[in-house]
């Protein structure tokens, strides 16, 4: 289910349910999940009452009976729609796509993946699926590089989506 507490133009919940349906298919996720979009001030409280951080964030996912192991029991997953508009922004991609690379990067940890403690599992997961779904430069490679990079990492993955794109050879 999605529900949008904050909507974001060209986004419908039902584009939205589709994709996390997908999603959730390619991270092995069973059972069913929930996807809340909303303001910073929820993601804020969600942050601050679940993790002791006392700020908003872009993603954050709660595994049902909190089984992180292997995504059985499913989970919800709460996404920032104003943190998207700005990243959607600042890497020149809509903020559908910043929704659904949120939404898929909560899959994954659902999945039991941890991009903080994994060796870069999740990350090249996240990858090759971000690539698979046609979704331009993923939450964890943005966080690993100088914002001027992740700018110009984001426009060439969205160049090299589009039909008869190339991707240069420098």
């Amino acid at each position: 289910m999605i529900i949008l507490e904050r909507v974001l133009d060209g986004v419908s919940a039902a584009s939205l349910a589709r994709f996390a349906r997908r999603a959730q298919r390619l991270a092995g996720i069973r059972g069913e999940v929930n996807v809340l979009v909303a303001g910073n001030r929820r993601l804020r409280q969600l942050n601050r009452v679940f993790r002791g951080k006392d700020r908003p964030t872009d993603v954050l996912s709660f595994p049902r009976n909190g089984d992180q192991r292997n995504g059985h029991g499913g989970g919800d997953i709460a996404v920032s729609a104003d943190l998207a508009r700005s990243n959607a922004a600042r890497y020149r991609h809509s903020p559908s796509d910043e929704l659904r690379i949120l939404i898929l990067h909560g899959m994954l940890h659902l999945a039991g993946l941890d991009h903080e403690r994994d060796g870069g599992r999740m990350a090249r997961l996240e990858t090759r699926l971000r690539s698979q779904l046609r979704l331009p430069g993923s939450l964890i490679e943005r966080a690993s590089m100088p914002p001027s990079s992740a700018t110009k990492k984001a426009q060439q993955s969205r160049r090299a989506h589009k039909p008869g794109a190339r991707r240069s050879r420098r």
